[in-house]
């Protein structure tokens, strides 16, 4: 019988910060079990856009190249959505489903035989949470903890659901003693996450909200000192989770709103539940009880259908929502979802849509930058004491090296140029 392995697999995690989270689990699970992983390497693979998977299936092909002894395994959403894709290609012995891959021995095949397998479950038929959802990853100085995974929803251009399955909760026991594990660790910020982690609880007893899992949070880990929410359905957030938001210090003053769009049509030819009116409603009532909290904010553009003019309601949003921390995404077709059967946009003209409403949040962060000089500011250190966020996500460079990661140490901005903000430690 061999003994457990002392080294984790290669994992190589595409797309979004949650596929880190569970590489992580998979490194775990692994390490823990009698599979001896030295020689496998894993692809966690995305699926958000056809960009995506090919960036996946291109990284099975070089993980084989760089690596030709070892044995190439494919995983995470673009493999739950497509497994017979990925077990064509030659460079990949199998492929494991994204609730199948907490299974180590799923994981043995590629090591006893050179043939290809799919071990992909079907993930809309998961209901109960899996023990890996309470797992954690480090991302230099913060720790982010998964509390949801799956989604309910449909929205026209994302395939995501059918990657992850339906909406499920971890409960709150399980997040409070992770929070508390971390802490104990040393972390002095967490993050909490999840696929769409504002629908957080319905499916567990009692259907709590996310509001009273970060209350709980935040009651029964008294010594964690910063907490976050990750990316934010803004119609899902109740007044619970609004006052925690805009009364709790230990709650970090910034807020990342899933937008999407700023026009009402091309929002509901999206199916997002929310109008650009509601959008501009919530964050006037944040900034009025909490004028400090920093607003983030996905935006799409080049949406099929997307007229000058819908466009341009998008670019007035980041405005009338004082955007500062934004993410554009180039909309680009994802075989398999209704917006991809759409009317499309030119794709030069989706480029330079993008590439001016991120010159419009680059203007917008540079003015809030501006304002933040002469401020004190409360940063996390990260890169050996060289930078670290604000609790407002500010991201600002240190004079000199201050200290270890992690350690929270008060800032006097004193300068802001070129897009970067400049601290020295009082």
């Amino acid at each position: 019988m061999s003994s457990p392995a002392t080294t984790g697999p290669d994992i190589i995690s595409m797309g979004c910060r949650l596929n880190i989270a569970e590489s992580e689990a998979i490194r775990q699970t692994i390490k823990a079990s009698r599979v001896n992983a030295d020689q496998l390497i894993i692809v966690n693979s995305c699926a958000v856009t056809n960009e995506a998977v090919r960036q996946s299936r291109q990284a099975v092909r070089r993980a084989k190249k760089d690596n030709p002894d070892k044995t190439v395994v494919v995983t995470g959403c673009a493999a739950q959505v497509d497994p017979e894709m990925f077990a064509t290609m030659p460079e990949a012995s199998g492929v494991v489903g994204n609730f199948d891959k907490y299974d180590a021995d799923n994981f043995k095949f590629g090591l006893e035989s050179n043939k290809p397998d799919i071990r992909v479950s079907d993930i809309m038929q998961v209901r109960e949470t899996a023990p890996h959802m309470v797992s954690a990853f480090a991302e230099r100085s913060r720790a982010f903890v998964e509390v949801q995974n799956g989604c309910d929803h449909r929205c026209t251009f994302c395939i995501i659901p059918y990657g992850r399955g339906n909406s499920r909760s971890v409960p709150a026991g399980q997040v409070v003693e992770q929070v508390q594990a971390l802490v104990d660790k040393g972390f002095n910020e967490v993050v909490l996450t999840g696929v769409d982690v504002t629908s957080y609880g319905p499916d567990l007893p009692g259907s709590p909200t996310l509001g009273q899992l970060v209350e709980r949070v935040l009651k029964h880990v008294p010594n964690l000192k910063r907490l976050r929410l990750s990316s934010v359905d803004g119609v899902e957030i109740d007044d619970r989770l609004f006052d925690i938001l805009t009364d709790e210090s230990r709650m970090m003053p910034h807020v990342h709103l899933s937008l999407q769009s700023g026009d009402n049509m091309i929002l509901k030819r999206m199916k997002r539940r929310h109008s650009r009116e509601q959008a501009i409603e919530l964050v006037a009532r944040l900034k009025e009880k909490r004028p400090e909290i920093a607003i983030g904010a996905d935006i799409i553009a080049g949406f099929p259908t997307e007229t000058e003019a819908m466009f341009e309601n998008s670019m007035d949003i980041i405005d009338q929502c004082d955007i500062i921390h934004g993410h554009i995404f180039p909309y680009s077709p994802r075989q398999g979802t209704p917006a991809a059967n759409m009317p499309q946009v030119n794709g030069a003209l989706i480029k330079q849509r993008a590439k001016a409403l991120r010159q419009k949040v680059s203007e917008k962060a540079q003015i809030w930058r501006d304002s933040l000089v002469g401020t004190r500011q409360n940063v996390l250190c990260e890169l050996n004491g060289k930078a670290g966020y604000a609790e407002n996500f500010a991201h600002i460079m240190l004079s000199e090296q201050t200290g270890p990661e992690g350690q929270i140490i008060p800032v006097e901005v004193i300068s802001s140029d070129d897009g970067k903000l400049i601290g020295r430690r009082i």
